[in-house]
């Protein structure tokens, strides 16, 4: 399979494909950054890898190559012909052609054996949250994520307390993995070209703090960062301010301090304790 820019487009242009923007559809050319991320994922025998927006296959072909099953999420039944050629060589290889926000992914995983579970994806700006927030939501016990996403939001997911970019999502996420910056990536090595640059972010399992109601945790946590202007006084009226006030001042905080000055932990103990 050929990943230069001229071979990607004359495949397509034989398809008739049309990149359609409501998808976000942005395909990558560049096959060393392919080769990056596969070197970076060092995927275990007896793997199953979950990749949400295949496009026409170049990530995919590489990954069939080293896990045991490829199960993939599309949303453009366009591509159906391209994939179906481009990936013809393999039968470790699923393509879903439904709305990956709407199925029911854990019913989907049941249907397989594996020991490991990898999500690796260059994934569609428009819902690189709504992804992450679902593996999140829906518990899905995954070893590793490896995704290529739009730099902006890659800052906000590994962000620190005091920063513009923390939020709600970059607890969650520091919550359920570590997190580390694996490479930047030029808007130049896809077609057609974004308006920005991506970067590509590798988010391993941890051991997590010990947080007694996990559903009571990331609903203290949203509603802690609902209006990030306003200090925890206002966003938290719903909880025990007195009980809030006590535990925040064992950190040096007190109800006039925001969200994004709380670092995890202090998130955990409010949780816990209120």
């Amino acid at each position: 399979m050929k990943y230069s820019p001229t071979e990607v487009n004359n495949n397509l242009k034989e398809y008739h494909f049309s990149f359609k923007k409501k998808f976000g559809q942005n395909f990558i050319v560049d096959e060393n950054i392919i080769n990056n991320i596969i070197n970076r994922a060092n995927i275990k025998e007896r793997s199953l890898v979950i990749e949400v927006g295949p496009g026409s296959g170049s990530l995919t072909y590489k990954l069939c190559k080293i896990a045991d099953k490829v199960v993939c999420f599309e949303i453009d039944s366009s591509l159906r012909d391209i994939l179906s050629n481009n990936l013809k060589e393999y039968n470790n290889v699923e393509i879903i052609y439904e709305d990956f926000l709407k199925v029911n992914l854990q019913d989907i995983l049941n249907q397989y054996e594996y020991n490991h579970l990898y999500l690796i994806a260059n994934l569609p700006y428009y819902i690189t949250t709504p992804i992450i927030t679902k593996i999140i939501e829906d518990k899905i016990d995954v070893d590793k994520i490896i995704i290529m996403v739009q730099k902006e939001v890659g800052d906000r997911f590994n962000a620190k307390p005091n920063s513009k970019d923390y939020n709600s999502l970059s607890v969650f996420l520091q919550y359920n993995f570590d997190i580390t910056k694996v490479m930047d990536v030029s808007r130049n090595v896809f077609i057609p070209k974004p308006n920005v640059d991506s970067i590509v972010l590798e988010l391993c399992k941890k051991e997590k703090m010990k947080v007694k109601d996990l559903n009571k945790f990331y609903k203290l946590v949203r509603d802690s960062f609902a209006q990030k202007r306003k200090n925890l006084r206002n966003n938290l009226k719903g909880y025990n301010l007195d009980k809030t006030e006590q535990i925040l001042k064992q950190y040096g905080f007190d109800l006039n301090s925001r969200a994004e000055q709380l670092s995890l932990n202090i998130f955990v103990d409010l949780s816990n304790n209120l």
